[in-house]
């Protein structure tokens, strides 16, 4: 085996000029499919990121029941699991929320809005919705002030400092009613918040709804959607059973989901291709390779030598040239993939109207590749198999070859 190993490494260097050829073609391979997966992945992350930042969070707490009802008679007080344990469950933070529709009011003009009471600071360490004003300044812990988007501001005629008036029907059909001045207008990518989104402090809408100490979520802030399952499944066994729904990301857009399921679908079908274009391509050298070498084939087979060794020393030296090419694949596709992810595609930059598109389903059109260590080598492993199934080619070649035909050629 070793005698095998060394001849089929010296084969692997006796004529350079094939061996790069070869490797051009594994290498290429795995840098295409590298990218276009890290692509793929890369712009659907920065989708889910992008929800998960403006509102929702990674994953909430409710009373079990709210989120099919969406009422605010489902609010509760945060109970002492979750308030004593999340810091010691994969570093999670809570923001606490109560939130529930209401008709807006100023001067000639009315709207429906819908009302966050939120913790100022806890939200802004969530969603940094701090960042997001464009006028005015950002809301303060317990004063009486509201922060309103940027759409219900045009559509009003509504300005810093002036005044908004909020109707509604608070908890249990308590009557709710009072004013607000504005201290601030925040604007987001997405129309549908940026038409509805008004933010109170936490007391103040509270106070408002007539469910003092009560609030209808619970967002929860995690590093990163890696921390959820684990942080989701903790807080499972923490809370009270059957009082209490968690609810990770994806149960609540489920839409979203669908969406990047269809996606997947289309990008395997792509990846399949790929793979067939690639598959095609390694063929081809290997069949070059083969043709230009049957002479010699056919003259070690002449002079004694078994043709299943000749075949294994074949198949071991495409494999070795299949390691190599998939290596310098890795390497090239280290610093493209890297490129990419720091300096991502944007979209806002080449056209108006795609901009327009995406950030009418709440994304900005920004799309990063994903730089993660599955991404290089499980295209590198697929082609590598693509290359060591291919390889027996010449095996079966060999088996089948008359030497004195060969010898002919």
């Amino acid at each position: 085996m070793t005698t095998i190993f060394k001849l089929a490494w010296r084969n692997v260097w006796r004529n350079r000029r094939r061996t790069f050829i070869t490797m051009a073609s594994i290498f290429f391979a795995v840098l295409l499919s590298a990218f276009m997966v890290a692509f793929q992945k890369g712009a659907w992350d920065r989708m889910i990121d992008n929800v998960v930042g403006y509102y929702f969070g990674y994953a909430q707490v409710h009373q079990e029941g709210y989120w099919k009802e969406q009422s605010i008679d489902k609010a509760f007080a945060i109970p002492a699991e979750l308030q004593s344990t999340p810091q010691d469950i994969h570093h999670i933070r809570i923001v606490p929320r109560i939130e529930s529709f209401a008709l807006a009011s100023h001067e000639n003009y009315t709207t429906g809005v819908l009302v966050v009471g939120t913790d100022p600071v806890a939200e802004d360490s969530l969603t940094k919705l701090s960042t997001r004003v464009i006028s005015g300044r950002y809301l303060l812990p317990g004063e009486e002030g509201a922060l309103i988007a940027e759409g219900i501001a045009q559509n009003m005629k509504l300005g810093v400092n002036d005044t908004l008036v909020l109707i509604s029907q608070g908890y249990h059909g308590v009557n709710a009613a009072g004013k607000y001045p504005i201290v601030g207008i925040v604007n987001f990518p997405s129309p549908d918040l940026n038409k509805r989104m008004v933010y109170l402090p936490l007391e103040v809408a509270q106070y408002f709804f007539g469910a003092e100490n009560l609030v209808t979520t619970v967002a929860l802030n995690l590093e990163n959607k890696d921390a959820v399952p684990p942080a989701v499944k903790a807080l499972r066994k923490a809370l009270p059973s059957g009082e209490y729904e968690v609810m990770d990301w994806k149960q609540l857009m489920p839409d979203l989901m669908k969406a990047r399921e269809a996606d997947a679908a289309g990008a395997y079908l792509m990846l399949f291709v790929l793979y067939v274009i690639i598959a095609f391509g390694i063929y081809g050298t290997i069949l070059m390779m083969t043709k230009e070498r049957e002479y010699e084939f056919g003259v070690l087979i002449s002079i004694g030598m078994k043709r299943l060794k000749l075949g294994a020393t074949i198949w071991i030296e495409i494999i070795l040239l299949g390691i190599l090419g998939s290596i310098a694949g890795i390497l090239g596709a280290i610093p493209l993939v890297y490129y990419f992810n720091t300096h991502p595609l944007d979209l806002s930059q080449m056209s108006e109207e795609a901009t327009g598109i995406y950030e009418k389903w709440g994304f900005d059109p920004i799309f990063p590749t994903a730089f993660e260590p599955g991404v290089f080598w499980v295209q590198a492993l697929v082609v590598f198999l693509i290359t060591a199934v291919l390889a027996f080619y010449p095996l079966l070649k060999i088996i089948r070859l008359k030497p004195v035909e060969a010898m002919r050629a």
